[in-house]
Formats: C-alpha cells, structure tokens, sequence
C-alpha cells in the first residue's frame, strides 16, 4: 500500500516509556509498603490534596445541591441510556446446560465478579459520564461491592457532577484519590481500603501503566489511555466536521492521538487548514494544539479498502467514517473500540450520553477486544457432569493418553472409574 502523509506523528521515546515505567513502579510499590500513610503523601505532592479519602453522605447532598438542574437531567439520561444498552447486552448471554455426548452434561453459569473498582479521571478536566460508564454495566452485572475513585480536581474535591453520577447509580464506597496511587491501593489494599477483583475505567499513561503492573494480582479490562480518534474520508467528508471531530479528542490531553486517512488528498490538505482555523478558537488550545501537532496523523491512500486496511492496523479507540456510503465499509473493518458510521454520527454524542460505552481500548489494543460492557464484570464459569453411559466414553481415551505422556496418575484417575479398581 502506497502511503502519503500530510503530516506524521512524533515517534514515541524509548527512554520516555523507560522512564514511565520506573515511576510508576516505584509509586506503586510504596503504596503497597506504606499504605495510608503513601497515599496522604502522594495526594499531598501531586494533587496539594489533605483531605478525607472516603466520600460520605454529607459530600453528596453538598455537590447535589450545587448543581444545575439541566447538568442533573443531562446526568439522568446518560443513566438511562447507558443502562438500558447494558441490559440490553446483558439479554445477549446466557447460562446454558445440555447433553454433549450420551452421559455427558456440560454448561456455563454467568457469575459476577464479587468486587470492581472504576477509575473515573478528572485530572485535567471532570468528565462526567465516565462514571456512568464504568459504574453502569457493573451494577447491571450485579457486581456486589462497587468502588469509585477519582482525583481531586482544583477545588480539592470530587468534581460535584461526578460525585452525584457515583451515588446515583450507588457505589457503595468512594474515595478522593487519583494517579497511579490510587489504582495500587485498589490492587493491594491499605489500612482505608480493601483491595478489589477487578479495576475499570480509563485515565492518563499514569494510571494506564499503573493498570498494566498491576495486572494478574487483581483483573482490569484493558488499557484505555490518552484518547484517539480516526476518521476515514472519502471527496465527499466535510472538512469542518473532521476537524472538530478530531480536535474534540486531541483537547483531552497533549498526549490523545487524531489521524485522518482520505482518499483525497484535496481533503486532506483543507481538513489541514481547518484545524488551523479552529484551533484559533478553542479555549483548549494549548492542549489540543500540542496533541495534534506532537501526535497527528494526516494519510492519503488510494482506496477506501486501503483506507480500511490502514485504519484496521492503527486500531482506532474511535473510529469514523464520513463517506459517500459509509455503512458499505462496515465488513471491511475489524479493528476499532466504537465505530461511528456516517458524518452525523459524532463520537461526542457517544462520548456524552448515546449508550455505547466510551471506556474503549486504544494503543491499538482494538486488534484483541472491545470496549467495557456488561460481560466485562461476568465471568463465564463452565460446569460438566458424568454418568455410567459418559464414563465408558471418556475414560478409555483419557486412559490411553495418560499412559502416552508417562502421566501415570491421571491414568490411574481415569481408569479407576472404568473398571472400579486400580
């Protein structure tokens, strides 16, 4: 495939993942020495934060009270919408058992995991759905004991909206932390906190590193990083909506990734432009101009299906399709965390309150899973069971392949339930 980029993305450093890495450990492992008292000080020296770590009911009543009614009925939608896209994945699987073979009787149960913590980020700016996001298809699951966290912003507090999503949708404990302390003392445990099962939620390469360590001493679904956002064009895209659809996930943080691959390269150099032009206006200039200048990617190929190929081997954790037939491109397109089909389909609707979960894959972790649902917090625990008519079937081969690995007790095993004796 012959590419041809307009504009291409900084390499990432190998000494600037090294460096993360150690940090990251190194934070990790204190709060796993120290606990508490590790904590108090990270809260401390990155967030300037002394406060109570655990949230209670009178924190609640305060940050409802402080809100404008239209954020409480725009909180209350996305409730809805994303819990009733929950329950309506939930519907999807099913606990089965049944006769595989005469005697023998082999299923699945669907059981919740006992314990998840959702990481809800705020660092740079309170997202406020996020909550609803990871909360929701836990509480749909029936996850039991549902924790949240997330960091204190400026005023030294849960931002109030995402305080009032967390009780809402009934979290039974919340704590003002952040950073990747927060993600080891949910894995580990303190003297506060009891460790979880499993950890959710997205947040910054901090915090994605964070979940990476701590993976097999507790589950997480995925990394779900800085955002990214990839749109493929054909001559018909609209330059303006590109842009801001791009811009609109570069302005998360300076390290959020925007791509466009077009087979028009007239496209391409306006959605250039227009990026340009609308950068001049955003408040959040600085930080989207950085993440589109360090991390944008601007490509021209020669087909749509090349454009498909490309955009399957980037992996996108958003994925848009402004052409003249978006939907005809559906089949051709295997790697994505959410897939937006057609220039009216911004993914800040799904961002904000559509249904579909925004807490997506990206790193191009989209070539091996799907975004956060209600299956997530499920494990699929299978269960058999065998009679005469099973055993005469199975025990003679479990038998003759126990003999022919020299693995003498599971011969023994096998055989003892055929003939009854050894």
């Amino acid at each position: 495939m012959q590419v041809n980029y307009l504009k291409k993305a900084k390499p990432v450093l190998e000494a600037d993942v090294k460096a993360l890495r150690q940090g990251v450990e190194t934070i990790i492992d204190t709060v796993r020495k120290d606990g508490d008292a590790a904590l108090a000080h990270y809260a401390k020296t990155f967030d300037n934060f002394d406060g109570p770590m655990r949230v209670g009911e009178a924190e609640f009543e305060a940050a409802k009270k402080e809100l404008p009614p239209e954020i409480i009925e725009g909180l209350d939608f996305a409730i809805e919408r994303v819990t009733a896209f929950a329950e309506s994945q939930r519907a999807q699987i099913t606990e089965f058992e049944q006769e595989m073979i005469p005697g023998v009787f082999m299923g699945h149960r669907l059981v919740p995991v006992d314990s998840c913590a959702a990481y809800v980020p705020a660092g740079r700016y309170p997202c406020l759905t996020s909550a609803v996001m990871s909360l929701v298809p836990a509480k749909v699951a029936g996850v039991k004991r549902l924790v949240a966290c997330s960091s204190p912003g400026q005023e030294k507090r849960i931002n109030p909206a995402i305080l009032y999503t967390m009780v809402k949708i009934g979290a039974d404990e919340i704590y003002c932390l952040g950073g990747a302390q927060a993600i080891a003392a949910m894995a580990y445990g303190t003297e506060t906190i009891d460790a979880v099962d499993l950890i959710v939620g997205p947040g910054n390469q901090y915090v994605m590193e964070a979940k990476r360590q701590v993976f097999g001493t507790v589950g997480i679904d995925f990394l779900a990083g800085p955002s990214e956002c990839m749109v493929i064009a054909d001559e018909t895209g609209r330059a303006d909506y590109i842009a801001a659809d791009l811009l609109a996930q570069c302005e998360h943080d300076p390290q959020a990734r925007g791509a466009l691959v077009t087979t028009s390269q007239e496209l391409g150099q306006q959605v250039l432009a227009e990026i340009e032009r609308q950068l001049k206006d955003l408040t959040t200039e600085e930080v989207a101009r950085q993440s589109w200048e360090d991390k944008g990617d601007v490509a021209v190929v020669g087909t749509l299906e090349e454009a498909c190929a490309w955009a399957n081997a980037y992996a996108p954790e958003h994925l848009e399709v402004h052409t003249k037939d978006a939907k005809s491109l559906l089949p051709l397109l295997t790697s994505y965390g959410s897939l937006f089909l057609g220039e009216a389909a911004a993914e800040v609707f799904a961002d904000k309150v559509a249904g579909t979960n925004h807490i997506l894959p990206t790193g191009q972790g989209a070539r091996y899973t799907g975004g956060l649902w209600v299956g997530h917090f499920l494990k699929v625990m299978t269960h058999q069971w065998v009679d005469e008519r099973g055993v005469e079937v199975l025990a003679p081969y479990s038998v003759r392949q126990g003999e022919f690995e020299t693995m003498d007790a599971h011969r023994r095993a096998a055989l003892i339930r055929l003939t009854n004796k050894l």
